[in-house]
């Protein structure tokens, strides 16, 4: 208990992050933070977990395990007790951290923003660059939903047909996107008949630009 306390402090320390910025983004109450770091309890492990996930340590160098505490490219911390071994069919995690830029709209453009210091951790071997947030319906039928986390590999060129997140001026959205040669014509397509594809052409490329290919969605249970 002792041990997980005080790296709990060290991670919180490292981090900049204060009692009432960990709970805010953990769930966790402050209160509950304040119990941890006090040394008075300690949580479970899923509250572990998200700890961990918003300090960008592992839960095992948490629990008290030796080695380095930063959570990218090194193993999630789950192991199996001795003896036991994953069944067929599923492989451990090793987990990476990547930063979050702000928020993307599956629907109407919206503002994009930058937040550069909030990080959101995915499998190690998803080969992205940042992670935006989705707001909207517009992209469901891809199986994109409101609140997801979206992990975004940086390039200006996406195949036709490609899920890409788009800027549009300084608003960003996420579509199918569709070029035309030939016609000097882009279309942004939703995954929601709800909604109409938004064209460009012309004069109307010039604030149009991609800013990457979606290649990973992280949804969390409700």
């Amino acid at each position: 208990m002792d041990d997980f306390a005080a790296r709990l402090r060290q991670a919180m320390e490292n981090s900049g992050l204060r009692a009432n910025q960990v709970a805010d983004r953990t769930g966790l109450s402050k209160a509950r933070i304040s119990q941890y770091v006090n040394g008075r309890y300690t949580p479970k492990w899923d509250g572990i977990c998200r700890l961990a996930e918003v300090l960008s340590v592992s839960p095992a160098w948490l629990m008290g395990e030796d080695g380095a505490s930063d959570v990218q490219d090194l193993p999630s911390g789950r192991d199996l007790p001795a003896g036991r071994e994953l069944p067929a069919g599923v492989r451990r995690l090793d987990l990476r951290s990547y930063p979050m830029l702000g928020a993307i709209a599956c629907g109407a453009p919206i503002f994009a923003y930058e937040d550069g210091d909030t990080t959101y951790v995915t499998a190690a071997d998803t080969n992205a660059d940042f992670c935006l947030i989705a707001k909207g319906d517009s992209m469901v039928d891809a199986r994109i939903f409101d609140g997801d986390e979206v992990f975004i590999q940086q390039t200006d060129y996406v195949d036709n047909g490609e899920i890409a997140a788009v800027a549009v001026d300084d608003e960003a959205t996420l579509k199918r996107v569709f070029y035309y040669p030939g016609e000097n014509k882009l279309v942004l397509v939703p995954e929601n008949p709800a909604y109409h594809p938004m064209t460009f052409s012309g004069e109307d490329l010039n604030h149009v630009h991609i800013l990457g290919r979606a290649v990973a969605v992280q949804s969390k249970l409700k």
